[in-house]
């Protein structure tokens, strides 16, 4: 069993809006500050693939998610003209970062283990 797309996306919007509002209330002060965006960022790429192959194995999409997520901040590694002005962009740092910032990397993880705990206590609450 596992959940429509559309609980997928619905899913989607609920965790933008938390990111958006945990970026820019301001409450939150320490490290939550910093790595819980990105912990949300991580999320919303499991929620991704949780979108594109929804039977799939909730294990599958987790280790696929922590792999496109951990090969995204490495690419942060790489400037040229091309990519950081698409990084300048709104969108292309919100979706590709700027920086390569190591302690990312836990929060990615923490985030996607958390969807995938998620989804699997869920689906056995409405199985």
């Amino acid at each position: 069993m596992s959940f429509s797309r559309r609980s997928y996306v619905i899913a989607i919007l609920l965790v933008l809006g938390a990111g958006f509002f945990w970026r820019e209330s301001g409450g939150i002060s320490g490290p939550a500050s910093k790595y819980g965006p990105d912990a949300l960022w991580a999320l919303l790429v499991f929620l991704g693939f949780r979108i594109v192959s929804p039977r799939s194995p909730v294990w599958t999409a987790g280790i696929g998610a922590v792999l496109f997520s951990f090969a995204v901040e490495t690419s942060q590694l790489y400037h040229a003209p091309w990519i950081d002005a698409i990084r300048r962009t709104r969108l292309g740092a919100l979706t590709l970062g700027s920086v390569f910032n190591w302690p990312d990397f836990p929060a990615y993880v923490l985030g996607i283990t958390a969807g995938v705990i998620a989804e699997k206590t869920l689906l056995k609450v409405y199985r």
